[in-house]
């Protein structure tokens, strides 16, 4: 980190805080029971938007921009546009810099707050989400279970898979998500129960919320895609893996998905990831090359390298004293479609994205050992369970299971840029009396 890039709040300086200078992830936040204002990460800290721009400190911002600040949710401030929030951008770096102007801390010290004293909320009010299934590696090591002969359906290297989710369930990082009820068939069985899911699991993920849409019966270019991209985030698609294998067929997700999807507080904008874009791994030889409204003539690293790591502590690990133990460890560059070909591809039959809807990568898998992104390829649909330093074995998560991503970008020569956590904690079922009958 350079003497320019330095900041006046110390913590900012830290090189393995990861929330620099360079980065300022937007968040929004409640204290002490108070209202939901929006934020930006700097250090340890939470710089208050609204009071901010209530302030006399800010300038060079537009009306329109200062108005955004002050809503509870970043959906005004992401549909100012680019060009206006890069105006933002470089006034909250001159006021947070090192050599801000003079009076600038004694002015923004009293609007600025601890991460530890606040309450975060979800920053978006998110209207439509869409999970797709980016991950190659994924895809063939979940089709190697079910179709050990035929792992990757012949549409998978063409077109970027995905299905529509349920924005109402969409909670944030901490909140607790409780095991969901639902009809499952073992395979010995002639007719399938009602009960709470025995096999859930966590998908490790990554989301793009869009800043501003298309008109409906239009498409976005792959080449502008990234200009409707307002940042990315962790995402945990948690999933009922025994509801899911039966009622997926013939269309796909949907109770087994939709009671709970936990996203990080923090979003970070294209801006300050851009340092660590990166080409998209490469295809194998023999693939087909994505068809032309596919294909970015201009932008060759359509990638992020954001290393992604999932940690479980659970009950007994917990009681113990037993610190969280990571289960994998992979890169987001890893991915076989960018979210540049996610957005042209969910645009191109006309279909409207919308600000603040959220588009996922679904779950991250590498191609190494100890890189997959959920417990269905770790354990192998529980074949092989997980060993704990607790001495307990997983197959699937348990009730008191605790489920912790972090995401962090590094490059010799610039600070760390962190994503945050997102994390979610399995709490019992609740089955109705008549349910149970």
């Amino acid at each position: 980190m350079t003497a320019g890039h330095k900041s006046w709040i110390q913590s900012a300086n830290d090189p393995g805080c990861g929330f620099p200078l360079d980065n300022l992830p937007f968040c929004a936040f409640q204290v002490r029971g108070g209202g939901q204002h929006l934020g930006v990460g700097i250090g340890d800290s939470i710089l208050d938007l609204a009071a901010l721009a209530q302030s006399r400190a800010i300038s060079g911002v537009s009306v329109d921009v200062r108005e955004a600040c002050m809503e509870p949710v970043l959906n005004r401030l992401m549909g100012c546009g680019r060009d206006k929030r890069a105006q933002l951008r470089a006034a909250l770096t001159r006021l947070l810099a090192q050599n801000a102007p003079e009076g600038t801390v004694g002015r923004l010290k009293p609007l600025l707050h601890s991460t530890r004293d606040v309450q975060f909320c979800l920053p978006v009010a998110i209207g439509d989400y869409t999970d797709f299934y980016a991950s190659i590696h994924h895809a063939t090591n979940v089709g190697r279970l079910f179709r050990p002969d035929q792992p990757l359906l012949p549409n998978y290297k063409f077109l970027p898979i995905g299905y529509h989710g349920r924005a109402s369930s969409i909670v944030i990082s901490g909140s607790a998500v409780k095991r969901p009820n639902g009809q499952t068939k073992a395979p010995s069985a002639d007719v399938p129960t009602f009960g709470a899911s025995r096999q859930m699991d966590y998908e490790l993920e990554l989301g793009a919320y869009i800043d501003s849409g298309n008109a409906l019966g239009s498409a976005i270019d792959v080449e502008d895609a990234e200009e409707h991209i307002f940042g990315v985030s962790l995402v945990n698609d948690w999933s009922a893996r025994d509801i899911q294998a039966w009622e997926y067929q013939p269309l796909g997700p949907f109770l087994g998905k939709s009671f709970a999807t936990s996203v990080s507080p923090w979003i970070i904008t294209l801006e300050a990831l851009e340092p660590y874009r990166v080409p998209l791994a490469a295809r194998d030889e023999g693939d087909p090359q994505p068809l032309a409204y596919l294909s970015p003539r201009k932008r060759a690293t359509q990638g992020i390298d954001v290393r992604l790591e999932v940690y479980l502590r659970t009950e007994k690990m917990r009681s113990a004293g037993i610190d969280a133990v990571r289960l994998s460890t992979v890169s987001a560059r890893e991915l076989y479609w960018s979210f540049a070909q996610m957005v042209a591809h969910h645009t191109s039959n006309g279909c409207n994205l919308r600000t603040g809807d959220l588009l996922a990568s679904g779950t991250i898998s590498g191609p190494e050992p100890g890189s997959q992104g959920c417990l269905l390829e770790i354990t192998r649909r529980g074949a092989e369970p997980l060993r704990l330093p607790s001495g307990e074995v997983r197959s699937f998560l348990e009730d008191g299971d605790e489920i912790t991503f972090r995401g962090f970008c590094e490059r010799e020569g610039l600070p760390g840029i962190s994503l945050g956590e997102c994390q979610g904690m399995i709490v019992p079922a609740t089955l109705s009396s008549r349910a149970a009958v």
